[in-house]
């Protein structure tokens, strides 16, 4: 891996048409709700309709666009045989794997910004808007997580329509899918067996662990209810804090080192 290498899929990304036509998309959706939050609601604290639409902005269309486009142009590499002429260079795919991964985190955290600027821009005709704190923390983290299960899912798709269905179909279960098996499972288990699944699926949905994240540490637990009570204490504690940057982690490498292992074997196959 190289500076050089990073530079170079970072401009070849904010070439593409589909970069392009997110950035305006995630600017006028992001700034219309912003704008509407600041002229149609007053300033409140707490967990408000305003922040779960915020919220729910950032946690639906951002991995959306990351699981598409990285999948895609990983699939893109493949199908067009550029993946194929890298290995005829002595590059390791982890380096391969590294690079594209460090290049979609600067292209989205760059669109982040500029949707930013824009949204401040406009407010400020309208006498300025507020972002607030918890969005930047929640988007670092959706980009590190979504972008390396992108990278991921595109390892494994065999062309570019293959990666754009095996990515719309990962974003789906997690947004969606995955809460309504876990309301299936509660129609025939025990409340207190129940409990034990909520939780244990929210470690194993990045989504959700995204979102249960920003509740414990926006102080923001008591909208979960009491059931959580225990595992939010937890989380609320130094100790907590520690595994939850772990078990972040973890989903960051397993879905990297995972797509080095499989771009590995179908070279030496192919």
């Amino acid at each position: 891996m190289s500076t050089q290498m990073i530079l170079l899929e970072y401009k070849q990304l904010l070439r593409s048409r589909w970069i392009q036509i997110v950035t305006i998309l995630f600017a006028i959706v992001f700034t219309a709700i912003l704008m509407i939050q600041h002229l149609a609601m007053p300033d409140t604290t707490g967990f408000t309709r305003q922040t779960a639409s915020l919220l729910n902005i950032l946690l639906f269309l951002l991995p959306l666009f990351m699981l598409t486009i990285g999948s895609m142009n990983i699939a893109s590499d493949k199908e067009s045989g550029w993946l194929g002429l890298l290995r005829t260079y002595p590059l390791n795919m982890g380096n391969y794997v590294l690079t594209k991964y460090i290049a979609f985190c600067l292209v989205f955290s760059g669109i982040f910004l500029f949707v930013v600027t824009i949204a401040f821009l406009v407010g400020s005709f309208f006498g300025g808007i507020k972002l607030p704190l918890f969005a930047i923390g929640i988007t670092a983290i959706i980009i590190l997580i979504f972008n390396a299960l992108s990278i991921f899912v595109g390892s494994i798709a065999k062309s570019r329509l293959h990666a754009l269905a095996l990515g719309l179909g990962v974003w789906s279960v997690v947004t969606l899918v995955w809460n309504y098996i876990v309301m299936a499972i509660g129609t025939i288990t025990a409340e207190h067996v129940l409990q034990k699944i909520v939780i244990l699926s929210i470690h194993m949905n990045p989504l959700e662990w995204i979102r249960y994240g920003y509740f414990v540490f926006s102080k923001q637990t008591a909208v979960l209810g009491p059931a959580f009570y225990g595992v939010s204490k937890f989380y609320t504690s130094f100790v907590g804090f520690l595994f939850f940057l772990f078990v972040s982690l973890m989903w960051i490498v397993f879905s990297l080192l995972g797509a080095k292992i499989i771009l590995t074997i179908r070279g030496k196959r192919g």
